[in-house]
């Protein structure tokens, strides 16, 4: 490795060492320990510099965001309750709210099942403890298209079309000759329910689902129809391929890659 290479990937150290330490507030974090102690404190090192200190410094996604991502990503994958304690804490300590990550959860349920997001409120409750609750200043109410809808299948047939457009309602349709009460279903449940809740925006929610759509890494045609939902709300193709990279290394490179295949696609289709 020539002098200018190991400078590199000192510097990369360095600035994903102070960012560890603002997400997880200890000075020394655990996981260099952790490699220490198996005889890989290098490759720590390396990890912690390529992931914190060049992905997470990469412009796009805010920290706040990536944090938020992360946590739908670990809930979805159900097996890391750890990292995901972890990165709820760090959520909170760059910004994030309690309401906001309980939000990410509960909106996951519809994708990965109530199991992983059970799991995931009990890594939740862990990492609140001890913590201040939110010092929330009054909402301002939101103008939503379901505002007023008591119906909840009405509710949740607005919710849809203002995220996924005709693409929700071809899903819905397409299941009425087989299964007529699971289309209902996710109408009422889905949308009319979750989609409908506060404290998450339509743009956060649609980041929250793609983020489960790659770590589940079986569900791309839900995640092309959540991509064009990002872009119908506002987020920008720029914020869909940002948070496919980040999880690359949350859910693995052959996620990564078939979803951003995924995002090639739907972003040709606009």
């Amino acid at each position: 490795m020539s002098d200018l290479q190991q400078q590199d990937r000192s510097a990369a150290f360095a600035r994903g060492l102070k960012l560890l330490q603002q997400l997880g507030g200890a000075d020394r974090p655990a996981v260099l320990d952790l490699f220490e102690s198996i005889g890989e404190a290098e490759f720590g090192e390396q990890c912690v510099g390529f992931i914190y200190g060049d992905v997470y410094h990469r412009p796009g996604l805010p920290l706040p965001e990536r944090q938020l991502v992360t946590v739908a990503a670990l809930t979805a994958l159900g097996y890391a309750g750890s990292q995901l304690q972890f990165h709820a804490k760090a959520a909170l300590n760059v910004g994030c709210t309690r309401r906001q990550l309980v939000e990410a959860v509960i909106h996951v349920s519809s994708f990965a099942g109530f199991p992983a997001t059970l799991n995931a409120l009990t890594a939740l409750k862990a990492a609140f403890d001890g913590r201040p609750e939110d010092e929330l200043p009054a909402e301002a109410v939101a103008e939503v298209p379901w505002a007023g809808i008591e119906d909840r299948y009405e509710r949740g047939l607005a919710a849809m079309k203002a995220v996924d457009g005709e693409a929700g309602e071809k899903v819905a349709a397409a299941l009425r000759d087989i299964a007529p009460d699971l289309a209902t279903y996710i109408v009422e449940f889905t949308f009319g329910e979750i989609y409908s809740r506060p404290h998450l925006t339509l743009r956060h929610r649609e980041l929250v689902t793609i983020a489960a759509c790659v770590a589940l890494g079986t569900a791309l045609p839900q995640l092309k129809v959540h991509l064009h939902g990002l872009l119908n709300v506002g987020g920008t193709e720029q914020e869909a391929v940002e948070t496919v990279l980040h999880l690359a290394f949350y859910c693995g490179f052959p996620a990564a890659l078939n979803a951003i295949a995924a995002a090639r696609e739907v972003f040709a289709q606009r």
